[in-house]
């Protein structure tokens, strides 16, 4: 059973092209990303969850640390809505920048709501055409437009 990171030559630019998908002021997270990607082969689909969104934080690093302009890498997030680089490095300051720009907002425990700003990933024909599975959404369905009170 293969537990080592995939051929980053066929996973990484996979992650890259659902990233580009990613609309300006949402955000999505490495392991709704990982989620739509079918595991590699050999992969045991277990083993995948669980290291699926390290290997997707592993391409985010790959096109971050160059600062890759075809890849909106500032948009992937941790499942908290935070920011994992290192808080004082060079790329976590341009990535909350750049995030902040679009329109995303940051609370006190330095998270976005991903149920304000979250996507819930590409269309089915897209996902279709490129082989891929439905993101797990990060925002509840709308209700009809009724304003819940409690």
């Amino acid at each position: 059973m293969n537990t080592e990171n995939p051929n980053i030559d066929l996973f990484n630019p996979v992650v890259w092209d659902i990233v580009r998908q990613i609309p300006r002021g949402e955000v999505a997270t490495y392991g709704q990303i990982a989620g739509m990607i079918p595991p590699p082969d050999g992969v045991n689909p277990a083993d995948y969850a669980r290291l699926g969104p390290r290997w997707v934080g592993d391409a985010m690093n790959a096109v971050s640390g160059v600062d890759e302009p075809t890849v909106p890498w500032h948009r992937v997030i941790n499942a908290r809505g935070g920011i994992s680089l290192p808080p004082e490095s060079r790329a976590a300051k341009t990535q909350r920048l750049r995030l902040e720009a679009e329109g995303v907002v940051f609370g006190k425990k330095d998270t976005c709501n991903l149920e304000e700003f979250g996507w819930n990933g590409p269309d089915a024909d897209w996902l279709n055409a490129h082989g891929l599975l439905p993101a797990k959404p990060l925002r509840k369905a709308d209700s009809g437009g009724q304003m819940r009170l409690f």
